[in-house]
């Protein structure tokens, strides 16, 4: 277990040092600088707005730097919102990103194993039909269109919740968590039907029910345990890119997200908070994988994950 685990987090911080490189190197080629589009300034203003933040000096020079920066764990000072901290920014916006995404995962990881159970359970009968039919839409529709659609009709014509969110209620949560939780919901309910499909067609399952037990200790004990594994291995991902993904939602609805300020940072080329954020996303994305590895050991245990 201890080598396991030793192991998963090597390749964890190999990939986010690729990552990190790949960044870095990536907005530092791209043309243009984020001091160009202040207005008129002068070449002197210029070359002082670069020694400051260190732009003048070699990229392989300003790669080391901020390297060893991230090893103290500090981020960098924002370009365009001066005197403040990429640390401070994201301690300030992403506990937004992050409630929303958490209640948008559990809405899409309850509904959706609930849905697919009922629909494999309901096999080709009405109800299983309409709730492909959803899923389907789900899957097939983007999540700003569900947002435009859903802000329009509940909010604008129906006024039952409101357009701009600031998460400080509950009816604040309802249309961007719908939004964002949609084409998850929608993706688990067909795995989790596909998943279940098989586990009850299964010979253990079978003796189960020759055993006597009830139809609700068949499903719940023995179908839903394995049925729910690949939802299990889906969840961490998922989590991670809703809390992460939710750049166009923030938007819409107006919600002072992290992710709203990470698409304005990439715009302005404010490389500070650009690579601050990604690592930091980067960080989460590979901290959630791992978690799933160890979770997945639990609710299977016939699974050895020291092999």
């Amino acid at each position: 277990m201890l080598k396991y685990v030793l192991k998963r987090l090597l390749a964890s911080l190999l990939t986010l040092c690729i990552m990190f490189t790949l960044t870095f190197f990536l907005m530092h080629l791209t043309p243009g600088s984020p001091f160009l589009g202040d207005g008129k300034i002068t070449p002197e203003i210029l070359a002082n707005l670069e020694a400051k933040y260190g732009l003048d000096k070699p990229l392989l020079v300003q790669y080391k730097m901020y390297a060893m920066n991230i090893l103290k764990g500090d981020l960098g000072e924002s370009i365009k919102l001066s005197g403040q901290s990429v640390n401070e920014i994201i301690a300030r916006k992403f506990p937004y990103s992050l409630k929303l995404g958490l209640f948008s995962s559990a809405i899409a990881i309850i509904m959706g194993t609930i849905l697919g159970t009922i629909s494999a359970l309901k096999k080709n009968t009405a109800a299983d039909r309409v709730i492909m039919i959803i899923v389907t839409v789900g899957i097939a529709v983007p999540s700003f269109v569900v947002a435009t659609v859903s802000m329009v009709l509940f909010g604008v014509k129906l006024h039952l919740f409101p357009t701009v969110s600031l998460l400080d209620s509950f009816s604040s949560y309802i249309l961007p968590g719908f939004a964002l939780s949609f084409f998850p919901l929608s993706f688990i309910t067909r795995l989790m039907r596909s998943s279940m499909l098989d586990v009850i067609n299964q010979d253990y399952i079978r003796t189960a029910r020759a055993k006597g037990l009830s139809e609700r200790v068949v499903i719940f004990k023995h179908g839903l345990r394995n049925g729910i594994l690949p939802v299990v291995t889906y969840a961490g991902p998922m989590i991670a890119g809703v809390v992460t993904g939710s750049f166009v939602i923030e938007s819409i609805f107006s919600i002072p997200g992290l992710g709203s300020s990470f698409v304005t940072s990439i715009t302005a080329k404010d490389y500070p908070t650009v690579m601050g954020v990604t690592i930091f996303y980067g960080a989460l994305l590979i901290f959630m994988n791992f978690l799933v590895d160890i979770i997945y050991r639990f609710v299977d245990p016939r699974i050895n994950i020291a092999k």
